[in-house]
């Protein structure tokens, strides 16, 4: 499905009218490793302007450290419009409470554009489980503490806060196992390895319907449409767990506000163009693409959330 959308980005015609940005090659650049949903997100956006602007925009995947590397980089580049950040949540909001120094300021080094995409994250289990519901996994949880294992793609991750913001929201404790990816820890779950985990939709989605593993519920405040007989948290029972992945696009700090402009109508019409945003649905992303005011207000948002979960459960890198 990955390959389908970069293709379909691709052979995009020149049919739209040149977009006043950019007037010279742009630096896309993405803070992990070539081939996630982040990648894949940036990658689409990137072909879909290139084609209607003539211009040049290269992906640069500078990965590490959580994705600090990358967005240091830009956070450092010069505010002309030609360098641009297409990141998860992880080094707007996580990366900087988890790690004991990052080398920029997450609210003060960027001018926020627009979150592109979220996705819910989806408790599952391992299809043999005993376990058929989010009451089950509690009542296993409180029968078991400290033994029932969730797997991550890594310590902060997305998932692993999931679980994190899940135990403490139900009173209960099980065994963080991270993994280096989701692949990996997607594939102990397939064999029945570890007991539970809080994956992203896009990630396990096809496991779920070729009847591999189970899922229980959503992370979203509601259903999704490609899970749509799965319950919320919320539905289930679990207040306050609400939690998505997201995708968005920063530039360094002191855009000018007509520079802002045409950079954020830009990425919006990538976005909702209709040969790729129906693909994005299909996918299991919902489409955002908010203005640079309401990103800035949700990053300081998510910023203090995370950082509260962060600090009250004593998470770190290690």
């Amino acid at each position: 499905m990955k390959k389908t959308l970069i293709t379909l980005a691709l052979t995009l015609g020149m049919s739209t009218a040149a977009m006043a940005w950019p007037d010279k090659t742009v630096n896309v650049v993405v803070p992990f490793p070539p081939g996630g949903s982040t990648d894949t997100i940036a990658r689409t956006l990137a072909n879909v302007m290139q084609a209607k602007s003539g211009q040049t925009f290269i992906v640069d995947n500078r990965a590490g450290a959580t994705g600090t590397i990358g967005a240091n980089h830009v956070a450092r580049s010069a505010p002309d419009g030609h360098t641009i950040l297409v990141a998860s949540l992880g080094p707007y909001v996580i990366a900087p409470h988890l790690l004991k120094s990052v080398p920029y300021d997450a609210l003060k080094d960027f001018d926020y554009l627009t979150v592109a995409v979220q996705a819910p994250n989806v408790l599952v289990v391992p299809a043999a489980s005993a376990n058929k519901s989010v009451a089950d996994v509690i009542a296993d949880l409180k029968a078991n503490p400290g033994k029932v294992a969730f797997a991550s793609s890594g310590n902060g991750s997305s998932d692993h806060l999931t679980a994190e913001l899940f135990w403490q929201q139900t009173g209960t404790q099980g065994v963080h196992i991270p993994y280096r990816g989701g692949a990996p820890a997607i594939n102990d779950l397939l064999g029945n390895q570890v007991q539970a985990s809080f994956q992203n939709i896009n990630a396990i989605v096809q496991h779920v319907k070729a009847g591999k593993l189970r899922a229980l519920a959503v992370t979203g405040d509601k259903r999704s449409t490609l899970m749509p007989d799965v319950p919320t948290l919320s539905e289930a029972g679990v207040k306050d767990a609400d939690v998505y992945s997201w995708q968005a696009i920063a530039a360094p700090k002191g855009l000018s506000a007509d520079m802002k402009k045409k950079i954020h109508e830009a990425l919006v019409a990538a976005i909702n163009d209709p040969q790729v945003k129906p693909r994005l649905i299909e996918q299991g992303f919902e489409i955002v693409a908010n203005t640079p005011e309401q990103f800035t207000a949700f990053q300081q948002q998510e910023f203090q959330r995370w950082k509260s979960l962060i600090q009250s459960r004593n998470i770190t890198a290690d």
